[in-house]
């Protein structure tokens, strides 16, 4: 049942500041979608070429949906937004692919330290989740400036196609243009290669290296070209006569795969009984004030339907059962934010539960961590607080997160943060991420170096405090913002509260590629 007041004071004022964040939001995202520019993409075109975003389009089914994954990776740093590559998941022939899709359009789709990053990510995704990866190809290989942060990690790529392979799950690359150097392994170690006629140039060195290093004369065709690694070296097992061939002959290729999921099924959906609009309104400015997570609940499951677990124990830490788009999960969500020990071994107990019937689990994050304090302490805050953290890592069922507000300290961990590799995580614009809070984190540096002075037999510079103060909180801030870390990778995207639904949707529909995972090992710990 929803509290929720919509005619009240602060809902209103709620929703107008989560709007204002999703403007921000989409002006950012849009740099993304456009790529190098205007003057780049025309080029492109008018080489005859269909920019990353409209093959991703053309390769899925129609009218199917694309979860675009970290599409702010890069922000804040000197590199593009978006890292000159697109990769999410989408479904080709009725098949949940993991799809990767260099942009030419951004420094000739060259790869720079973040496109490695969301490159391994997208590869890691399809790996855990067993779903087939598609390399749609055209790069000109290392941002050679950034090199020594690529080069070495870069190994990875190759290495994750040949892990994929072994473990049966199906590699594809579709080469539209170059893919040389290192890139030349991309399709060298993938299971099916397609590549188009007169414009894939595949080869480990170009004309010109190959003069300096052997004296021999070369051109791109006789080198690397598409028609030659289809008659000649077998590197390519179809020709393509244009892109679109090119996307279809990728389709076909899905389709042959016969793939089908090991997961459970899931049972029919039920629409929830509250809007997902109502979402907005919900999550404050202001962080430090609280709010009951059971109303975003109620807006994201089956029927609103949820079957709360210890409902009068551990307050701050909301947890139970529920459908969504037909899945089973639990779910684990902060209520005011502080995790006491009776939350902590609240959640313990329910994480194994959850492992006992291979439910999967969906943690909402709005945390400040676990409480300090002499009592606390003398209680067994972390004695209690490592259980939790225990259980989490340990647990095998698939975890899902999302950062609704809050997310600092331990209870970023406890919570299932990026450290502790969930399946997919993703943040909320008004997510925000720290060692602590910025007031929080500026206090106790003033408070050391206030005692540092005392033991020297300073007088504390209290002008300096202030200063000082006011540009760590500044710093602290600016650094906890989601698209600061969203940009850096440790979310999966930022998305809009009222997608949640359909994100959480997609995501539990791609887990169930995988079978079931085997239980821990042991037993229901009663905390």
């Amino acid at each position: 049942m929803s509290l929720l007041e919509t005619s009240g004071d602060d809902y209103p004022a709620r929703r107008a500041a989560m709007l204002a964040k999703l403007t921000e939001l989409d002006a950012e995202q849009a740099k993304a979608v456009a790529g190098g520019g205007e003057r780049y993409l025309e080029r492109h075109r008018g080489r005859g070429k269909l920019p990353a975003r409209e093959r991703i389009e053309l390769l899925i089914d129609p009218d199917s949906a694309f979860l675009e994954l970290s599409p702010l990776a890069g922000w804040g740093s000197d590199f593009p937004v978006g890292a000159s590559v697109v990769t999410g998941i989408g479904v080709i022939e009725g098949v949940e692919c993991v799809i990767s899709a260099n942009d030419p359009t951004v420094r000739g789709g060259a790869s720079n330290p973040w496109t490695l990053r969301k490159t391994l990510r997208a590869a890691d995704i399809a790996f855990r989740n067993r779903m087939p990866l598609v390399n749609l190809v055209e790069s000109g290989g290392a941002d050679l400036p950034a090199q020594k942060e690529i080069f070495i990690p870069g190994g990875r790529v190759f290495r994750d196609l040949t892990r994929l392979s072994a473990a049966g799950i199906p590699t594809i690359a579709l080469v539209f243009g170059n893919s040389t150097a290192g890139g030349a392994y991309v399709p060298g170690l993938s299971d099916h290669v397609v590549m188009v006629k007169e414009r894939a140039k595949v080869f480990l060195g170009g004309p010109p290296l190959v003069k300096m290093a052997t004296g021999e004369e070369s051109d791109d065709e006789s080198l690397g070209g598409a028609e030659m690694h289809a008659r000649v070296s077998g590197l390519a097992d179809y020709l393509a006569a244009d892109e679109h061939d090119a996307l279809r002959i990728g389709r076909q290729i899905v389709r042959g795969l016969n793939w089908r999921k090991l997961g459970t099924p899931p049972r029919a959906v039920r629409e929830p009984r509250y809007d997902e609009d109502e979402l907005l309104g919900i999550v404050p400015e202001d962080l430090r004030i609280p709010f009951d997570p059971r109303e975003v609940i109620v807006r994201i499951v089956d029927g609103s339907e949820f079957d709360e677990f210890k409902p009068l124990y551990g307050g701050s830490l909301v947890t139970g059962w529920a459908r969504l788009h037909g899945y089973p999960i639990g779910i684990l969500a902060n209520a005011r934010g502080v995790l006491f020990s009776q939350e902590a071994q609240k959640a313990a107990q329910f994480i194994q539960l959850a492992g006992q019937t291979r439910t999967p689990l969906v943690f909402l994050q709005n945390t400040t961590g676990y409480m300090v304090g002499r009592d606390y302490e003398q209680g067994g805050i972390i004695k209690h607080g490592a259980m939790m953290i225990n259980a989490v890592s340990n647990s095998t069922v698939p975890h899902l997160t999302i950062v609704m507000g809050a997310s600092y300290g331990a209870g970023n961990y406890g919570m299932c943060g990026r450290a502790y590799d969930p399946r997919f995580l993703f943040a909320w614009p008004s997510a925000k991420s720290a060692v602590m809070g910025p007031a929080q984190l500026a206090g106790v540096l003033s408070i050391v170096g206030r005692a540092a002075a005392h033991a020297r037999g300073q007088i504390y510079d209290e002008e300096g405090d202030i200063e000082m103060r006011r540009l760590v909180e500044t710093q602290i801030e600016a650094e906890s913002l989601p698209f600061f870390l969203s940009g850096r990778l440790y979310d999966d995207g930022v998305i809009d509260p009222r997608d949640t639904r359909t994100v959480l949707g997609l995501c539990l529909s791609a887990v169930g590629n995988a079978p079931v995972p085997e239980p821990a090992g042991f037993g229901v710990f009663r905390m």
